[in-house]
């Protein structure tokens, strides 16, 4: 059959679940949630289910009530009016199907508070603009095709940003400078404001209000959102005589495919429990805050606290206020213990408040909340920037001055682009632009005492002997983009890296969600292998069918990349080109 090319109580610990195999740290592409696939839509918005489908890479069609869909493969988007989906959504089988109620916010109303709690989950859409990407990056992370926290988790260091802003479109035009350095983005849902006909504000924004504003904050960045109801006594503004509340809010947070969820811990435990175990791909943020001052790192709270915020928990956030300088270092003391008893997990991201804990700030290096001079008030005392925190570390000599080469054979214009960023971020480094110059050239840029990394254009072949150890890309593809330097005992060791490959992927994924790829054809054009590996090596992470090559064979490739071309066939005139079914 011919096969269609893609154009390009004392309770057990909780098990979390299973890695959704998404796309990762290099890992490939997963299948993800393989149930059937139902989008209950709105009377007029029966598109939303085409693009759905186009998205996914699938077929779709209509139907008129979940019985009558019982029988329905996976390979099959199904769209269901949602006066038809009321009737029996009740009695789908949740093993079966995955229900996702789409809303057009455009149409006045708020949406169905039957269909937003009976949903698997939620997904909130203007027509205009129609931000596709927005839709493919939802279903992708719902259905388990992309994990942001696998890669996360792995960084030195991360840092998320929190909006204190009484309503996110005061952010947005800001919104990429005030992000520069950050892994994540915070959403102080207790902050927001929303004004009433009256001419005042809500007490507690609205779920739809809430609703809106995730998805206004989703359409202007990329970064993951981090979804904080932050309580009364714990600095915040949600009131704490009704934990349902916090349980409604963050549960639909999760229904929205948020990607992190903050818990603070003071909640009951059938709450904190319910939620982590119906987050779904979304990751919950135990949080601990203490602002009483009588707090200590050293005692045997301290260690309880963890033990329980671990137990619904994939990542451990303890705040609290000090009194001493010196209780930064019992922090430090208190981490190196969780980090040596706790090497599986969960990740401990601990910070002193105030500004005689402002050191523990740089000593962090989990999800550090930092503010910018742009936000209208800090999140939390003592609070620092990016660049305050990378000055910091420059003092105490943890980031010396480094320089980055841009090794190309032709003239570059982004010298200026990476100088602001470092200026941005605090950073002494410097960027320097050299020509590659003869053979030896790089080895002799590399050599040099303040190497921090370089990338290079055109690429140079993985096998250095100066570079002793490649990634899995760098390696399978054959060709080197990028040298990275990790300081060790012994000096510095150089890997060597190709990152080329992730932009092709990531152009590939920002309208399709990953699944859209597995099986399918591609065709492939390049004038050798060697410009083509690359490429290849990025379909091969989605899982691609046959590859189809022109302009070139396969057998031309370096030969650490022989093995991307197992499986590909070569278009050697009009009978190969017959023998694909074309879109």
């Amino acid at each position: 059959m011919a096969t269609k090319p893609l154009q390009a109580v004392v309770l057990p610990t909780p098990v979390p679940p299973a890695s959704a195999n998404g796309v990762a740290n290099g890992d490939k592409a997963g299948g993800g949630d393989s149930r059937t696939v139902i989008i209950v839509h709105g009377q007029g918005q029966e598109g939303i289910v085409s693009v759905f489908a186009d998205v996914l890479g699938k077929p779709f069609r209509l139907a008129t009530s979940f019985r009558s869909v019982a029988d329905a493969g996976q390979g099959t988007v199904i769209g269901l009016r949602a006066d038809d989906a009321k009737v029996d959504i009740h009695e789908r089988d949740r093993g079966r199907i995955v229900t996702i109620h789409a809303h057009c916010v455009n149409l006045g109303m708020p949406p169905d508070a039957e269909l937003s709690r009976e949903c698997d989950y939620e997904f909130l859409y203007a027509e205009k603009p129609f931000f596709r990407r927005d839709l493919s990056r939802f279903i992708s992370f719902t259905l388990g095709q992309i994990n942001h926290h696998e890669a996360l988790i792995t960084k030195p260091r991360t840092y998320f940003i929190s909006t204190t802003f009484p309503d996110v479109r005061t952010a947005l035009p800001n919104l990429d400078i005030l992000t520069v350095g950050s892994d994540a983005v915070e959403l102080r849902v207790d902050l927001l404001k929303e004004p009433l006909p009256d001419g005042t504000f809500s007490s507690v924004p609205s779920i739809s209000y809430v609703g809106e504003q995730v998805m206004l904050l989703r359409q202007r960045t990329e970064l993951p959102i981090i979804f904080t109801t932050r309580c009364t006594k714990e600095n915040g503004k949600f009131p704490m005589d009704n934990p349902q509340l916090f349980y409604e809010y963050l549960y639909r947070a999760v229904q929205w495919g948020v990607e992190y969820i903050d818990v603070e811990i003071w909640l009951p435990e059938e709450i904190r429990r319910s939620l982590y175990e119906k987050r779904g791909n979304s990751r919950i943020i135990s949080a601990f805050h203490d602002f009483s001052g009588a707090f200590r790192w050293p005692s045997e709270r301290a260690q309880e606290i963890f033990r329980d915020s671990k137990r619904y928990g994939d990542i451990v956030k303890m705040i609290t206020v000090i009194n001493d300088v010196s209780e930064n270092y019992e922090l430090e003391y208190f981490r190196s213990q969780i980090r040596a008893n706790n090497p599986s997990g969960p990740a401990l991201s601990a910070v002193n408040m105030g500004r005689l804990g402002q050191i523990s700030r740089a000593f962090n290096t989990v999800f550090s909340p930092i503010t910018h001079p742009l936000l209208p008030i800090v999140a939390a005392p003592g609070q620092m920037s990016a660049a305050e925190i990378n000055g910091a570390l420059a003092t105490m000599s943890q980031l010396p001055r480094k320089t980055i080469f841009a090794i190309t054979s032709r003239p570059s214009a982004q010298t200026a682009f990476f100088e602001k960023c470092f200026n941005e971020l605090g950073l002494t480094h410097r960027l320097s632009a050299v020509d590659r110059g003869p053979k030896g050239n790089v080895e002799s840029f590399c050599s040099q005492p303040d190497f921090g990394g370089a990338y290079l254009n055109p690429p140079i072949a993985a096998s250095q002997a100066y570079i002793p150890q490649l990634s899995d890309a760098a390696r399978a593809i054959g060709a080197i983009d990028t040298i990275t330097a990790h300081a060790t005992a012994a000096g510095s060791q150089l890997i060597g890296d190709n990152a080329m490959w992730k932009g092709i992927r990531a152009t590939l994924t920002r309208d399709f969600a990953p699944a859209a790829y597995r099986g399918r054809a591609a065709i492939v054009v390049a004038s050798s292998a060697d410009d083509a590996s690359t490429a290849v090596f990025a379909l091969r992470s989605l899982n691609v069918g046959t590859i189809y090559t022109v302009g070139f064979r396969a057998g031309e490739s370096a030969p650490g990349a022989a093995g991307l071309w197992q499986g590909s066939e070569a278009f050697t005139g009009v009978e190969s080109v017959q023998r694909v079914e074309m879109p």
